[in-house]
């Protein structure tokens, strides 16, 4: 199926399954829907499994659009419980059209999960509370990961998948790799059959010497080897180790949920010069959960590590939270710690949705099917390879995938024939009949109007810094509570970006901010009491106080926010 095809599915507001081999433009085609439905009034919801895929499609990451936390599974007790909180009402009873990337990462549990919680919220007993589903994906990347055994693996296993009553739109064309051999090989490892040529370029390939004048990635399928390899380049670099130990509150047993179930770290050791990849999400700041960067610098106020990403843009990694809730709700663990992991080395369950013009790939112990495929579509040429080594399993695929893939092709091949033996005026009808029923406009003055607002918006975001926009709020003498809502920020957010315009603009008035007198004053008593005593325990590395510190000096009677508040005039004087 071709991309125009695919467009005029979509358009007709059919539950849609989007897939085809790596490069083959599905984001492309997603991002032309999600165009089509804004400039007509539409305001699509999108998610994915990993913080890396939803940034690339614009999106929020399904556990936190859904509210569900860092849960696999959710019951009908913690289905309720989802039910009760208002926040989630208020998003997903709007939601008309959801579209989940990258959908061969989500489990069969968090599939079913999102279907009972739109029903839920929807209160319309149909498959995802009957809003138009577009899900894309390729099941021959890899699968989720799961610590539990499960009976099924797939979420298209799932009697959820069965009952949405999918269009599949199987697309063929590629685009991301210009390299024909390459895209050969992709094709025959989904086939099953490796053939001898491409084995003798394998060969090739093995310990190949590459360009030195740029960083080359190194992707390997063990956790264990990417450890040793990160620790040995870290161990080359002569400057002095930075180690940042992570605040944890909580019990010690919920505190371990977080580290098992995140690529936090207790304790991290970094140096200057040392490579490295975010592991979590924050836009504002403008980086997710897959960003790779160097550290060029040390922050000279908070100590925190100074990263350049490969756009060449700066960004001071300051701590980030990690949190546990209960079934109520309640946050019971927390984590605080610097967002980075070492990254020379990574696996290839991290590198899935990068595109690498060079890399170093061991498939040497391979241990899922899907792995070598994966890696090997993340690199735009076969002349960016450097392999280290090939397993038995490294160029398989799961033969459920295989099996299915055939049954996908062919219902994809009769919804280009049923698609197109429709009229022109059929499909006008259709395309019509689906905007008027989830509220949007047919008016062209209208379709006009929004898209050369959306064409601006896309202009502004690359051009006006996320801390520029706080700042001509903070101009205005706008309220926390009026730029969270304006700025669709969290109130953590705004109160760094503030904390960080203060430090660039000094002279900018905020003294509305300012806490009553009496919390102003036992902050400031706590702050010079703290000084005084001058315990390790309690500064960071630059010497600033920890916030914790003051929390507990407080005997945690005083909010984390108006002790920020109050530390931005404090430091100040």
């Amino acid at each position: 199926m071709n991309q125009e095809i695919a467009f005029g599915i979509l358009k007709s507001g059919r539950n849609v399954f989007l897939t085809g081999s790596a490069g083959t433009g599905k984001t492309h085609l997603l991002n032309m829907y999600i165009d089509y439905l804004k400039e007509r009034g539409i305001k699509p919801s999108i998610v994915a499994p990993t913080g890396i895929a939803a940034s690339h499609i614009g999106g929020m990451t399904i556990h936190s659009f859904f509210g569900i936390g860092i849960r696999d599974y959710y019951d009908e007790y913690m289905i309720d419980s989802l039910l009760q909180k208002e926040f989630l009402y208020k998003r997903l009873s709007k939601v008309k059209v959801l579209i989940v990337d990258e959908v061969s990462m989500v489990s069969p549990d968090i599939f079913s999960t999102m279907d009972r919680a739109l029903r839920g919220f929807k209160q319309v007993d149909k498959p995802f509370g009957g809003v138009q589903l577009i899900v894309s994906g390729d099941f021959f990347q890899l699968p989720p990961v799961s610590k539990a055994k499960r009976e099924i693996k797939f979420a298209w296993q799932t009697e959820s998948w069965k009952q949405v009553d999918f269009r599949s739109c199987y697309l063929q064309e590629k685009f991301r790799q210009s390299d024909e051999v390459l895209i050969n090989i992709l094709d025959e490892i989904r086939s099953g059959k490796v053939s001898a040529k491409s084995m003798e370029i394998f060969k090739e390939c093995r310990g190949k010497e590459l360009p030195t004048d740029f960083e080359i990635t190194k992707l390997y399928t063990h956790n264990i080897d990417v450890d040793r390899i990160n620790e040995e380049e870290l161990n080359k670099i002569s400057s002095p180790t930075r180690v940042f130990i992570s605040d944890n509150t909580g019990t010690k047993k919920n505190v371990e949920k977080i580290f098992k179930s995140s690529l936090v770290r207790e304790e991290l050791k970094l140096k200057l010069g040392a490579v490295v990849i975010f592991i979590k999400n924050n836009y504002e700041k403008g980086y997710v959960n897959g960003t790779l960067g160097k550290i060029i610098d040390f922050n000279s106020i908070t100590g925190a590590p100074v990263v350049k990403i490969f756009s060449g843009q700066t960004i001071s990694a300051e701590k980030e939270s990690w949190e546990f809730e209960n079934t109520k709700g309640t946050i019971v663990a927390q984590i605080r710690q610097v967002p980075l992991r070492l990254a020379w080395a990574l696996t290839v369950h991290k590198s899935q949705g990068m595109t690498l013009d060079a890399a170093e790939i061991d498939l040497s112990k391979t241990f899922e099917t899907g792995q070598g495929y994966v890696a090997l579509s993340r690199i735009k040429s076969i002349s960016g390879l450097r392999l280290m080594g090939l397993n038995d399993i490294a160029l398989t695929v799961d033969n459920l995938v295989s099996a299915v893939d055939k049954h996908i092709k062919k219902s994809s091949d009769l919804n280009v024939l049923k698609f197109g033996s429709f009229s022109d005026s059929e499909k006008t009808k259709m395309f019509e009949g689906f905007i008027l029923k989830n509220d949007g406009t047919l008016k062209k003055d209208d379709i006009k109007r929004n898209a050369v607002k959306l064409k601006k918006k896309k202009k502004v975001k690359k051009k006006v810094g996320t801390l520029q926009e706080t700042k001509e709020l903070l101009e205005k003498k706008k309220s926390i509570e009026e730029i969270v809502k304006e700025r669709g920020c969290s109130r953590d957010t705004i109160l760094k970006h503030i904390q960080k315009i203060v430090l660039s603009s000094p002279d900018l008035d905020i003294e509305y901010f300012k806490p009553k007198a009496e919390i102003f004053k036992k902050v400031k008593k706590a702050v010079k009491d703290i000084k005084i005593k001058n315990r390790k325990i309690d500064l960071l590395e630059s010497g600033n106080i920890k916030l914790r510190s003051v929390f507990k000096y407080l005997k945690e009677k005083v909010s984390y926010e108006d002790i920020k508040l109050s530390l931005l005039f404090i430091n100040k004087k």
